[in-house]
């Protein structure tokens, strides 16, 4: 358990300073595909990504906490292995982004996937230095894979939709993946996450179908984690 805790940490420590060996982005350049689609609807606002300091701050005090007061706790010991791995992609994830927005896209599915289980496994004790943080990580990473893949289909021309289509398909599995976490296992810096997300997809497209779509589907995840939350307090 404790070499696991270490890892975490480590882990978190190189996630969160990538960014500085790959600066400068800000989403996938339209250049990198087959058909280059300027300013793509699945795309949120630029100011949405600055969540991500957010997220790196808590992560490591999670990670640290962890490993100094709860390295031989099973309940934490049980999310270790999946974030471990989604950290571990994360860590790289940028280098990948400015290479190929294919494998981009793979390999942030298989962060999400990391940092779901490991959400999934998380305890009820210690509710704001291990479920919020996870939440709010893996709640970030629904909305971007999701954008990911809204983008990187109609880039290459795949399928009978559009631009707007995919975006809207996009976010339809968004929100699909977030009503099933939040009755799998309710958290509100998940849905924080999520809505603030598609209220930057709102602000980027405005009164389009995809930003109705975003502002509506919003307006669900908002209600949903309100419920759930409050249900959880019973």
């Amino acid at each position: 358990m404790f070499i696991r805790s270490i890892l975490v940490l480590i882990a978190a420590i190189f996630f969160a300073i990538s960014p500085v060996f790959t600066p400068g982005f800000g989403g996938y350049d339209p250049s990198q595909f087959p058909v280059a689609i300027e300013n793509p609807p699945a795309q949120p606002a630029g100011y949405a990504f600055s969540i991500w300091g957010i997220i790196y701050l808590w992560l490591i005090v999670m990670a640290g906490f962890g490993a100094w007061k709860r390295r031989d706790v099973a309940g934490w010991d049980a999310t270790r292995l999946p974030l471990l791995g989604s950290l571990a992609i994360g860590a790289f994830w940028l280098a990948v982004a400015f290479v190929s927005p294919i494998w981009a896209t793979v390999l942030i599915w298989a962060m999400l996937a990391g940092a779901l289980l490991a959400l999934l496994r998380t305890p009820a004790a210690d509710l704001w230095l291990l479920r919020a943080p996870l939440g709010l990580y893996a709640g970030w990473l629904t909305a971007a894979s999701a954008v990911s893949l809204g983008i990187l289909l109609p880039g290459y021309g795949i399928g009978p939709f559009g631009p707007e289509g995919w975006a809207i398909v996009a976010l339809s599995i968004a929100l699909a993946i977030t009503v099933a976490m939040q009755r799998a296992r309710p958290s509100q810096m998940y849905g924080l996450a999520v809505f603030w997300a598609l209220v930057a997809i709102y602000v980027q497209n405005g009164a389009t179908v995809v930003g109705i779509f975003a502002i509506g589907a919003a307006v669900v995840v908002a209600a949903l984690t309100l419920l759930r939350f409050k249900a959880s307090q019973r």
